[in-house]
């Protein structure tokens, strides 16, 4: 049977969309890609730091708390460098990291607060999420939430998402602002520490950082797999009792 004149693809088209498919499954196109992108990214924030001075540290870091990957572990490392070479204080750098953070994590916490918490109200139920977890979040965050927040702020990857659900469940912004400083200074001060101690040789951080964040990722793929796994059974439980 002949394809119909409307037919969307040649044979051309299914073999590059088979070669394609094929590239990003190879690791080692994956990777490159993805050094690739951290190059790019790593030039824009050297590039940024090196212009604006302090001020691009505090927008370097607002920009990576606001829940955009960018990479602190580039940032502070670079400050760090620019603290050996004489042109920055390491204390005013933390602090000034700290304050980026804040500012960032300040815009996700409203974006959860106002948008992001209507938004699961209302389209929750579409990626699994039922009307009383929200509750349970709330809670959560207000017994444990200066707690989460703290280490949050310290744990690669996860500190980039941490002000989003803790806006969704409405933390109290004080002991927020608190921990959001607290941890952020210590991360920052590390991390510049670090960078002004290898000196020229501060890259060489990012490495050993992006094998923390791969950790760090595959536990978070697996807990949401495995959650969403659960829920999944849960529903059909549900509806094979109701019938």
């Amino acid at each position: 049977m002949s394809k119909p004149a409307t037919w969307p693809f040649t044979a051309h088209d299914t073999r590059n969309r088979t070669r394609n498919m094929a590239l990003f499954a190879d690791p080692g196109f994956v990777k490159k890609m993805l050094d690739k992108i951290l190059t790019g990214l790593s030039a824009f924030i050297i590039g940024t730091i090196s212009t604006l001075g302090y001020g691009g540290v505090v927008l370097m870091m607002a920009i990576e708390s606001a829940c955009i990957p960018l990479p602190s572990e580039v940032i502070m490392p670079f400050s760090g460098f620019l603290v050996a070479s004489g042109r920055f204080n390491l204390q005013i750098v933390a602090i000034m990291g700290a304050i980026g953070c804040l500012l960032g994590s300040y815009l996700a916490y409203y974006v959860g607060a106002h948008g992001g918490r209507r938004f699961i109200e209302r389209y929750g139920r579409y990626l699994l999420i039922a009307p009383h977890e929200l509750e349970v979040a709330d809670r959560f965050f207000e017994r444990w939430g200066s707690l989460a927040v703290f280490l949050s702020r310290m744990l690669p990857v996860i500190r980039t998402f941490i002000a989003f659900p803790a806006g969704v469940a409405r933390m109290k912004l004080l002991p927020f602002t608190i921990y959001t400083l607290i941890g952020s200074y210590i991360w920052c001060l590390v991390l510049a520490y670090a960078g002004m101690k290898l000196g020229q040789h501060w890259d060489e951080l990012a490495p050993y950082f992006h094998r923390f964040d791969a950790v760090i990722a595959i536990i978070l793929v697996v807990a949401i797999g495995a959650l969403i796994y659960n829920r999944i059974k849960s529903i059909r439980a549900a509806q094979t009792s109701a019938h």
